[in-house]
């Protein structure tokens, strides 16, 4: 399945998003234009569906609903998200719908004011019901999170609490003795990466890094040979062999692995690992602009086989120059007094008609990302 539709109202920096989805999204905007927000529309929703989360978790993770509710809403209290679900180019198959609002007194909790679930058009939840209205505690949760009360959409809790991110940050992997205390959950930032590749049922490991093994030999120079390993500890770690002038150099640990080929790793095995919705933040980052220029075809190629769902943020110009990239698949945030404004890239006309002529997506949506008074940075 994939998320084929998204409404929003009141979410973060979006007072209103109303927009129809692909299996490839490419999200544009400038800095603090709500990208990364955007994206957490779909994380939110996988902490409330995915075990040991629910909808106070998910909450207060984000430090309470005042944090996640839009600024621009005003008067309006509730924060309401919407999905459509459907297979690749079908028709829709599920409808989840979620409003939310903060107690005024007592212990101020986020409450449902309604949930409602259909499956191909049929309603099979309307929320507040009876039992909600003579026990208001339990609009505390949703029933996406119950297990004896999913019975019905139990796909659609599946589904969204399978929903991957990962944005592996080099020096956590290379050094995560510097970063002592609690990870955050999920470990997005990967700094537990090698133990969840030491954790990979072995046959599929070694499948994964031979893939990766063979790409990296196109991407970064010398690059012949990648293989995990354990120390006398138990620690695991990844090990790579370079061709060098010298013989015999030896293997090199990822602690000696550049950026660069840190989150090259992170990256393929993340589009490796399973068939559920992936969210990429940024993906560009210290990777070579020919290499990131690769990107979006990889990533087309490899969701031949598995049909997931990829969304993609980003500011590089070399890896929206893929002209197989098209205007309906690229979102543009603007951001607004009024809350950022979210724009199928294809629905303006002059950005149609750039591509039309045989511009690329760099070409036609890019330069509208540039805040208007760039030129005064120069004066600073």
């Amino acid at each position: 399945m994939i998320v084929a539709g998204l409404i929003l109202k009141n979410w973060r920096n979006f007072r209103s998003v109303d927009v129809a989805l692909g299996p490839r999204v490419f999200l544009v905007g400038p800095n603090a234009s709500g990208k990364s927000n955007l994206l957490d529309v779909f994380r939110f929703l996988r902490d409330i569906a995915k075990p040991g989360g629910g909808l106070q978790w998910a909450v207060n993770h984000r430090r309470g609903l005042s944090k996640i509710r839009c600024l621009a809403a005003r008067r309006e209290p509730d924060v309401e998200i919407d999905i459509q679900l459907s297979g690749n180019g079908a028709q829709p198959l599920w409808r989840y719908a979620v409003g939310i609002r903060q107690q005024v007194r007592g212990y101020r909790q986020p409450y449902l004011t309604y949930e409602r679930v259909w499956e191909a058009g049929r309603q099979l939840l309307e929320r507040p019901d009876g039992d909600d209205r003579a026990d208001p505690l339990r609009l505390t949760q949703t029933h996406l999170e119950q297990i004896n009360a999913n019975q019905g959409f139990r796909d659609v809790a599946r589904f969204l609490a399978s929903i991957r991110y990962l944005h592996l940050v080099p020096q956590l992997l290379r050094h995560p003795e510097a970063f002592p205390g609690p990870g955050v959950p999920e470990d997005p930032f990967g700094r537990n990466f090698l133990e969840l590749v030491a954790k990979t049922p072995e046959k599929v490991r070694r499948s994964r890094l031979r893939r990766i093994e063979y790409a990296l030999r196109s991407a970064v120079p010398q690059l012949t040979d990648l293989r995990d390993t354990k120390d006398e500890a138990g620690v695991p770690h990844l090990e790579a062999l370079y061709e060098h002038w010298r013989p015999g150099a030896g293997w090199q640990r990822e602690d000696q692995f550049s950026d660069g080929t840190l989150r090259l790793i992170g990256l393929f095995w993340s589009l490796l690992e399973g068939d559920s919705p992936l969210l990429l933040e940024e993906p560009e980052l210290s990777l070579q602009p020919a290499v990131v220029s690769k990107l979006p075809s990889l990533i087309a190629r490899l969701q031949r086989e598995t049909g997931r769902q990829v969304f993609i943020s980003t500011h590089s110009p070399d890896l929206l120059s893929e002209r197989g990239i098209g205007g309906e698949e690229t979102l543009l945030l603007v951001p607004d007094p009024e809350g950022t404004k979210v724009q199928v890239a294809a629905s303006i006309r002059e950005v149609r008609d750039l591509l039309k002529c045989g511009l690329s997506v760099a070409d036609a949506v890019v330069p509208r990302t540039a805040p208007r008074s760039l030129s005064q940075l120069s004066l600073w």
